[in-house]
């Protein structure tokens, strides 16, 4: 039973695309199903999420904030090091973990994870060897996608729904 998910940012949590203002602020746009099916992992269900990103930024640490997602880390070059100090920490094997991300700094987790994912925009290299390739792309619902999918895996259904019902 999947008991952690791990998602990437730029490119799975939103669109990949970063723009900056004239004065330089950094912009950032998420998905609101994505942030619902997040919140209801974490909060409802009381399940385990964290975002490991290559890139560092004050939105992110918001978001991850509102969300409840207990493990944030950020400007990371080794992805799957992190990976496996959040396991050891939780007292979780790799067999409870579903990864999300769209490109080559994620490969060596989503190589390891029980179940992994990308979006349908992810890279072709990922593409070749993860579980489930989305049918939405990254910022578009990728991340609900994934938790509706190990939800139902999982049996966990009644349970996911209740809060809503």
């Amino acid at each position: 039973m999947i008991e952690l998910v791990v998602l990437d940012v730029d490119g799975t949590l939103t669109d990949g695309k970063i723009t900056y203002t004239n004065s330089l602020d950094e912009l950032k746009s998420f998905d609101v199903a994505d942030g619902l099916a997040i919140a209801t992992w974490t909060k409802v269900m009381g399940k385990k999420a964290a975002i490991i990103t290559g890139r560092t930024s004050k939105i992110v640490e918001k978001r991850a904030g509102d969300l409840n997602i207990t493990h944030l880390y950020q400007k990371v070059h080794n992805k799957h090091e992190v990976l496996q100090e959040i396991l050891d920490k939780e007292g979780l094997s790799w067999t409870q973990v579903a990864v999300i991300g769209d490109d080559l700094n994620d490969y060596k987790m989503l190589k390891k994870a029980q179940l992994s994912f990308t979006p349908a925009n992810g890279s072709h290299y990922l593409k070749d060897f993860v579980n489930v390739i989305c049918k939405n792309s990254g910022g578009n619902g990728a991340v609900r996608e994934m938790i509706e999918y190990i939800v139902k895996k999982d049996n966990l259904e009644e349970e996911f729904l209740k809060a809503w019902l």
